[in-house]
Formats: structure tokens, C-alpha cells, sequence
């Protein structure tokens, strides 16, 4: 997908915030289990010989085991993380992102703080800030990853630390929530690239057959091509004369997607409508003019809107029975139809569509990440 990485949109996840009291867990780590037994032992000698200096030494012990939580909480509070994403988000694709964590203590800096993803969180990999000061806000870039389309609504991180002494590790778990809406994904699957081929022929094959229709003969004007004079006229009036065509208007795909679908074929859904989301991206990025329908949506681009108005309706559209059944669209249009059973369509006129049905994505179906070879859609005798 074509993302523009320096026009970073709003920040779709709301920030969230650690708090000071409740929600950390910690964790012993190993020098935790050595310093305690060695409490342990000066506890129990001193106790055993009743020797001052050792009841010092125990006491300097605890001391320092007390300090070290006391400031490994403190170093995870008040801390407020972020994420910003770029404004268009596709799935199956690394995500560039910005990840802003913010230390609102106004007195005290952050000390070693570990921030990561939790199991199944898009965000798989773990940052490491060594300070973060009183105040202040630290970005870094990360890459997001999204297995799915759709509305994502939610994901929750985890920032540790085991500041100061690394005696104990404190964990708090932070959620951020806000809908992220998740694009179908834009690689091309097995049999894809084959019928944009086919139908790209079809489109270019449409405009030759119309060519440019003519508009006037008008007077030649300074720095115009000398291809466009023409010297009949010109030999005729004694001066320049140049033929001049209405403008030539773009082919048009009109691509149907059908909604009815049952259980059975609802994975040869989703791969319709990746291959529905593929076809329009790569279509209107040719200069094609685009309709896209179902049966409870209409538009055409660019005329009534963008690209990525058809990507976020596919990105939330799900099956539903109907029977409100489309009507086929202009004489003109190059028309590709996808539908789980094309014969409920075939007494509505859809007699010139390229048909697209369980069996032409098979191999989608079966190999959605691997690279597209063969299987192509058929177009109805």
C-alpha cells in the first residue's frame, strides 16, 4: 500500500496512563532470592551472637531492599504512553508508527524502563529507555503489524522495571483504547494479478475503440504543438488552424460485490474482498474511473469520493442475507461481479460481468500469504 510515512494523522489510541497504587505485580528476579537469603543469614548470626555491628550490617540490608521497591515504584508511575499511526492502515503490512511515552512526575525522572507488547498485541517487539526525565515526552519509531481487517478497538502494553538494584521486577499493564479501522490487505493473491490483466486489456482495448471524438477547428495560438495544426484548414483561411477534440473521458470498472454469503463460503468472502480491495487500489491508481457497489452501497471514484472510502467500507463489510438484488450498471463500464452463487444474478441481466466465484479464489483461499501464481477469474460466455 502506497502510505505517506511523513503525514502522520491523529493518534488513534487513547493515552493511557500507569498509576502510583494498584495494578503493578512484581516479580523476584535472582539477585532478589540472593540478597534475601543473605538477609537471612546476617539475621539469623546476629540474632545468634547478639554482635552490634552485625545488627548494623542487617539493618543497612533492609534498608536497601526497602529503597529499591519504594523507587522501582515510583520509576513506573506517573509514566503516560501513546501510539500514532500514519492515516491509512492496510493489514498483513508493517505499520510504521510512532510510540510517545510521557513521564508526568514534575520531581522525579524514570529510570529503566522496558516497554512491550502483550501475547497477540500488534506491536511484537520491546522498547528500552535507559531515563526518561521529569516532564518529559520521548518518541520512537516502531512497526505495527495487523493480521486482520477491521475495526481494531484495543491493545494493552506492559512497562517493567527493575530499577535501582535489579532486586525485584515490577510490571503494570496499561490498555489503550480507540477504534483503528484496518484495511484490507493490498498484496496481490493467486489470481489476482490475472484478472486486473485481463480487465486492464479490456479497458485500454474500450478507449481505442472510441478515440477522440471532434470538437472545432480554432486558430493556432503561440507555443502550441505543430501535431494538432491542421493544414487543410490552414491552406483554406490563409492562416494557422488547429483541430481541436473533446476531451477523452477515463474507462470505467464497476466492480460488484455481493454481500448474500453463507457460512460455508465465508472465507472465500474475505478473499473477495481482498480481491475486490486490490482491484479498485490498482485500478484508480491506472486513471481508471471506479464504481463500486453492493447492495446497500454506491459510489464512484473519483467523482463522489476517494479511493479510501471504498478501502473502509471493505475494511467493516461483513455478509447478510438480501434480496435486493443489483441491476447491472452502464453499457460502457467493464463490469466484474463477486458473488458466492452467480446464478441468483444471472435474471437480473448480468450476462457482459466477469464472473467471480468459490472456485476462482480457491487458491487464495488456501495460500492467502504465499506468492500469487495462477487461478484466474472466468468471465461468462
Amino acid at each position: 500500500m502506497r502510505l505517506h510515512p511523513d503525514t502522520w494523522g491523529r493518534s488513534l489510541f487513547e493515552k493511557a496512563k500507569s498509576a502510583l497504587a494498584g495494578g503493578m505485580r512484581q516479580r523476584v528476579t535472582k539477585a532478589g532470592v540472593g540478597f534475601s537469603v543473605t538477609i537471612a543469614v546476617v539475621a539469623v548470626l546476629a540474632f545468634l551472637t547478639a554482635n552490634n555491628l552485625l545488627f548494623l550490617i542487617l539493618s543497612c540490608l533492609l534498608a536497601a531492599l526497602l529503597i529499591s521497591g519504594f523507587l522501582n515504584r515510583l520509576s513506573l508511575a506517573g509514566l503516560a504512553l501513546d501510539v500514532v499511526f500514519p492515516d491509512h492502515v492496510c493489514a498483513r503490512r508493517k505499520t510504521p508508527a510512532r510510540l510517545r511515552i510521557q513521564n508526568e512526575k514534575g520531581w522525579m525522572p524514570s529510570f529503566s524502563i522496558h516497554v512491550a507488547g502483550l501475547r497477540g498485541n500488534v506491536f511484537s517487539s520491546e522498547l528500552y529507555f535507559p531515563v526518561i526525565p521529569s516532564g518529559a515526552i520521548l518518541e520512537e519509531p516502531v512497526e505495527l503489524f495487523f493480521a486482520r481487517r477491521g475495526a481494531h478497538t484495543e491493545d494493552s502494553f506492559q512497562l517493567r522495571s527493575r530499577f535501582p538494584f535489579g532486586f525485584s521486577e515490577r510490571r503494570i499493564q496499561v490498555t489503550l483504547r480507540r477504534e483503528v479501522v484496518v484495511y484490507p490487505a493490498l498484496d496481490p493473491q493467486p489470481g489476482f494479478e490475472a484478472l486486473l490483466s485481463k480487465l486492464q486489456g479490456e479497458l485500454e482495448a474500450q478507449v481505442r475503440g472510441r478515440g477522440h471524438d471532434f470538437y472545432r477547428i480554432r486558430p493556432y495560438e503561440p507555443l502550441e504543438s505543430a501535431r494538432n495544426v491542421d493544414w487543410r484548414a490552414t491552406a483554406h483561411t490563409g492562416e494557422l488552424q488547429v483541430r481541436e477534440f473533446s476531451q477523452q473521458q477515463e474507462p470505467l470498472l464497476e466492480v460488484v460485490l455481493d454481500l448474500d454469503v453463507d457460512d460455508q463460503h465465508r472465507e472465500w468472502f474475505e478473499r473477495a474482498v481482498e480481491c475486490c480491495a486490490w482491484l479498485v487500489w490498482e485500478t484508480a491508481a491506472r486513471g481508471a474511473r471506479v464504481r463500486f457497489r453492493t447492495m446497500e452501497w454506491d459510489v464512484t471514484i473519483p467523482v463522489e469520493s476517494d479511493v479510501y472510502s471504498i478501502l473502509r467500507y471493505l475494511a467493516l463489510a461483513e455478509p447478510r442475507p438480501t434480496k435486493n438484488l443489483p441491476e447491472p450498471g452502464s453499457d460502457e463500464s467493464i463490469q466484474v461481479l463477486f458473488s458466492a452463487a452467480p446464478q441468483t444474478l444471472a435474471a437480473v441481466g448480468w450476462d457482459r460481468a466477469h464472473w467471480v466465484g468459490p472456485d476462482d479464489l480457491a487458491g487464495a483461499t488456501a495460500a492467502a500469504n504465499e506468492p500469487a501464481t495462477g487461478a484466474s477469474a472466468r468471465a461468462r460466455p
